[in-house]
């Protein structure tokens, strides 16, 4: 039994990763292409000499992103491959295994033979006809049975098989919901470490803005009101920073907890990168067979149904004859030993001997004992049944569920987008008009807060989109796998 593992895949084959986007490089263009372009102090410098510091600026801006990078800064794949080698949920059903190696054993004793051995000794007191005096014993007992034909023994084999796959069904389904959560919690962490981002720069718009209508007032070209409602405006934004932060820092406890980190010895996991919006194609027909075949809880489902059957069976057994072979024998080194509950000595111990004798047993008349363990066991594989039935029943309305779910936010993406750039450059328009006079505090206090909830709309439209794009992945079963067959590629 060799184990499997295969990293999740998006729908057009590539990581998941691939959805987090924002790497070292990436922080470096941008800013070296924000690089202010300074004119020469001197006209007379020649152009080697301006590419030289040109270039030399350009380095020491690259080192500087490089080292500014956080330490502990980590991808969605470095979380993902922590989450399965340390949580401890996934640990604890890679050792349910062990377990159900045993229980195998268990079922497949009905096949083994059994024996036993024992040493008898000790001392005979006592008179008898022909006998006196003290005499001591010992002797050497063995038993060996075998199980000739049981009705059992073909569902108990199967039985055992079943347990082991059961088990590694298990860790399957471990391993996909272990992996998920801490997925939608490291998207969660970038999300709102996103949003606390955009509220503190458009706070500090608004700081902008208060200092401005302070010297405004200062100079006397402004009332009292126009900078205490730009005071108040830029305050009010307190509370939703305060709220995206502590959003924030639960998702990072939750990442510590899948990825098993101790938060009192070591720092919270910090995500790297940023949310990325990238529209997916789905069809719900072809990934629904697919799903059927691949998903590990239907598997373990369609398992316990097996499982079941087969207790039914086992049970079943009693009704029908058992016939089991035995060999006996005794060692006895001496003559003229009692054996135990003799009356005469024609029953004593004359020597060693061997019998052989096979036995069968056959409940001719059930006293409830069979028929309602029966019943019972029926039961249960009919409720299992119904279950396996109803998750393979809801594996194409949830594929159709999450497949309009990317729509609506790919749609809702494309509006929000085209409606951030307007109003941004509203926002900006009134910021200026505000600066000179020409626009009230409160138009510029309305077109701020319209540019904040359309760039906020913007970035949980990209948000809900990663939280769909997992469960479509979680729905068609593009987790890590568990499995047996090292013949399929990887």
């Amino acid at each position: 039994m060799k184990r499997r593992l295969l990293f999740p895949r998006s729908m057009y084959g590539q990581p998941v990763a691939v959805a987090v986007w924002a790497t070292r490089r990436a922080r470096v263009k941008r800013i070296s292409t924000a690089l202010p372009t300074a004119k020469p102090l001197q006209q007379t410098r020649s152009a080697n000499v301006k590419d030289t510091h040109v270039r030399l600026g350009l380095v020491i801006t690259i080192l500087m992103a490089c080292f500014a990078c956080p330490a502990d800064a980590i991808t969605l794949e470095t979380v993902l491959q922590t989450t399965l080698e340390k949580n401890p949920a996934i640990q604890e059903a890679k050792s349910g295994l062990e377990q159900a190696a045993g229980q195998r054993l268990v079922f497949r004793s009905i096949v083994w033979p059994h024996a036993e051995l024992g040493v008898p000794a000790g001392v005979q007191v006592g008179h008898r006809a022909g006998e006196s005096g003290v005499k001591g014993f010992g002797l050497g007992r063995g038993a060996l049975t075998q199980t000739l034909f049981h009705v059992a023994v073909p569902p108990s084999l199967r039985r055992g098989d079943v347990e082991i796959l059961i088990a590694q069904q298990q860790l399957n389904v471990a391993v996909v919901e272990q992996l998920h959560a801490a997925r939608l919690a490291f998207y969660a962490a970038l999300y709102n470490r996103s949003l606390e981002s955009i509220r503190g720069e458009q706070q500090r718009r608004l700081q902008e803005n208060v200092a401005t209508q302070k010297t405004r007032y200062e100079a006397g070209l402004a009332d009292r009101s126009a900078f205490t409602s730009a005071t108040v405006q830029a305050s009010e934004l307190d509370p939703e920073i305060e709220s995206a932060h502590r959003a924030y820092l639960g998702a990072q406890l939750k990442l510590a907890e899948a990825m098993a980190i101790d938060a009192a010895k070591r720092s919270l996991p910090e995500p790297d990168g940023e949310l990325q919006f990238a529209p997916t194609r789905t069809d719900v027909d072809s990934e629904t067979a697919a799903a059927l075949e691949r998903r590990a809880d239907l598997k373990l489902a369609r398992l316990f149904v097996r499982s079941a059957n087969e207790d039914q069976r086992i049970i079943e057994a009693g009704y029908y004859p058992a016939v089991i072979g035995s060999i006996s024998g005794e060692y006895v080194p001496v003559t003229g030993i009692h054996r135990e509950g003799s009356t005469s000595r024609n029953q004593d111990f004359i020597g060693s001997e061997i019998r052989e004798k096979a036995a069968y047993t056959w409940r001719v008349v059930d006293n409830g004992k069979v028929g309602g363990a029966v019943l019972r066991a029926r039961s249960a594989r009919e409720i299992n049944e119904l279950t396996c039935r109803k998750l393979e029943a809801n594996v194409p309305r949830e594929l159709s569920r999450i497949a309009n779910d990317l729509k609506t936010t790919e749609v809702r993406e494309r509006s929000l987008a085209a409606a951030t750039a307007a109003a941004e450059e509203s926002a900006r328009i009134v910021q200026q008009n505000l600066t000179s006079g020409l626009a009230s505090p409160l138009e510029y206090r309305i077109t701020q807060n319209g540019f904040l909830q359309t760039k906020s709309g913007l970035l949980d439209a990209i948000y809900q989109h990663n939280l769909a794009v997992a469960e479509w992945d979680r729905a068609t079963g593009r987790y890590f796998q568990f499995s047996d067959d090292t013949t399929r590629s990887q």
